[in-house]
């Protein structure tokens, strides 16, 4: 069984994975890190994209069409399914993830922050983006988001943790992808997240960075282009997977990451999962 952890950069399309975040590729080059390409499930929207990484079904099953549907899912996901097995669980994430897998509405107050030991996500810190704009993205800062997992991850002895960070989606729909700020915004995040990636693996834990989604070149997801759905997959962690030229579905995400916890995969998650447990 291993411990593992979920960094999930939203709206970062494959071609600024490669040639933007030189930290990743290092690793790659090193043979710390694997990658691969993934494409996401459709509609390429945000939202939509969270509830299938977590539940591993198809937006035609979970009914999550956009950002504008926020409701309490009813399905098994990773959360509710390590609990179960008597793991702990956080997050470090938009109010989405909370809405999606503990409960609906958001309360901003109560629900900004929580330790629940009975579940689903047992530890719970949370920002909302309220009021955000094209020329204010409303985001907290990386490091902050990191550091919150790191404090969950040794402090509370959390076996699952996710964190999710709308900072590069944002500056995509603001300035696009051809541009100094998203150059600048990709090896700032680059740098941020390789400060923290070494203490995460020193502490026992498996991390996967990827995206959502990805972005096109006028910042638009939910679509069915490549540029829109396609993003990397970085793995570091022991369990084998398959050939660095095969593309991976988004759906089996839930499932391999509950191989990789030692967790029973309940029969809704149908995809296979794409590393070995143990």
């Amino acid at each position: 069984m291993a411990k593992v952890l979920l960094i999930l950069l939203d709206g970062v399309p494959w071609r600024n994975w490669r040639r933007l975040f030189g930290n990743l590729e290092g690793w790659v080059a090193h043979g710390e890190a694997r990658v691969w390409r993934m494409r996401s499930v459709l509609p390429s929207t945000s939202g939509t994209c969270y509830a299938s990484i977590h539940t591993g079904l198809a937006p035609q099953v979970h009914g999550i069409w956009g950002n504008a549907t926020r409701r309490r899912l009813e399905f098994p996901d990773i959360f509710s399914e390590a609990v179960k097995a008597g793991l702990k669980t956080g997050a470090v994430t938009h109010s989405f993830w909370s809405e999606f897998f503990n409960r609906a509405p958001f309360d901003v107050v109560g629900d900004i922050e929580y330790d629940e030991p009975g579940g689903p996500i047992t530890h719970g810190r949370f920002h909302t983006m309220t009021g955000d704009s094209s020329y204010n993205q409303m985001t907290p800062a990386d490091v902050d988001l990191f550091a919150t997992l790191t404090m969950l991850c040794e402090r509370k002895g959390i076996d699952y943790g996710i964190l999710h960070t709308c900072t590069l989606d944002s500056l995509g729909h603001r300035f696009f992808h051809d541009c100094e700020e998203m150059d600048d915004g990709c090896y700032r995040m680059d740098e941020a997240l390789a400060n923290f990636i070494p203490r995460w693996r020193a502490a026992g834990y498996e991390v996967i960075v990827t995206a959502d989604h990805g972005q096109d070149a006028r910042g638009h997801h939910g679509g069915t282009t490549e540029e829109q759905r396609d993003f990397a997959l970085y793995y570091f962690g022991a369990g084998e997977g398959p050939g660095k030229d095969v593309l991976l579905d988004q759906l089996a995400l839930a499932p391999t990451i509950l191989t990789r916890l030692g967790v029973a995969v309940p029969e809704t998650m149908k995809a296979v999962p794409f590393l070995t447990a143990g």
